[in-house]
């Protein structure tokens, strides 16, 4: 289904029934990459994913995370009665840390997967790739990775839903920056999956379910 949020008609589709999920797909992507996850989390829980602006099915606007986590803030606003859990992924990840930190009221847990908090934390080898590809052509998906976010330890401070940071051990994002920013979190629970890459256990997959779901279970302390 489309509505508009924040000034900008997004798609967003709605599965199952119980306390809410909302999920949050990478640059370049859409909700469909979800889907197998969603087979299993709309068996327990009310699950809404969305298309990003300028992604999927949701109309095209300016890329900015923090224009696009006000879309999010807009949309849990008019569409949720209660705090969900937010899920993001990779640019979701960053769009799930900036809408914790800027409405720490809005959402009871936050999980965020493979997120950085500056281009500079990105690997070398990605943003030599993501420069080059730019270059070619102008993209302004590149352009997004390329000049943002700008988080920082006290943004990350003020988050005060139970968190829970996720990244791949072959992942983009090193082992060191995911662990600064579970320090930058109280009470933040960091999981580093063995043998995955970025999105290797996202896209297209149901790793995430038993995940989330312990993550919920055990009250957002321990994964």
């Amino acid at each position: 289904m489309r509505k508009v949020f924040n000034g900008i008609e997004l798609n967003y589709e709605v599965f199952g029934e119980g306390k809410p999920i909302v999920l949050l797909h990478g640059n370049g992507e859409d909700h469909i990459i979800f889907l197998p996850l969603i087979e299993e989390l709309s068996k327990e829980y009310k699950v809404y994913a969305i298309d990003s602006r300028s992604h999927g099915k949701s109309d095209k606007g300016h890329l900015d995370y923090y224009v696009m986590a006000e879309d999010v803030r807009c949309f849990i606003e008019s569409e949720l009665s209660e705090a969900p859990l937010l899920y993001g992924f990779s640019d979701g990840g960053i769009i799930a840390l900036i809408v914790a930190y800027m409405h720490p009221n809005l959402i009871s847990h936050v999980v965020s997967s493979g997120a950085n908090l500056t281009p500079r934390d990105l690997s070398r080898a990605f943003r030599f790739y993501c420069k080059l590809r730019n270059a070619i052509k102008s993209d302004e998906l590149y352009t997004l990775m390329l000049t943002g976010p700008n988080i920082n330890r006290d943004d990350l401070s003020k988050i005060t839903a139970k968190t829970l940071i996720l990244a791949g051990e072959k992942d983009i994002i090193t082992k060191a920056h995911s662990e600064f920013i579970r320090d930058s979190i109280e009470g933040a629970v960091l999981k580093i999956l063995k043998g995955e890459n970025h999105g290797s256990y996202v896209i297209k997959s149901k790793k995430l379910y038993p995940i989330i779901k312990e993550f919920i279970n055990q009250g957002g302390k321990n994964v």
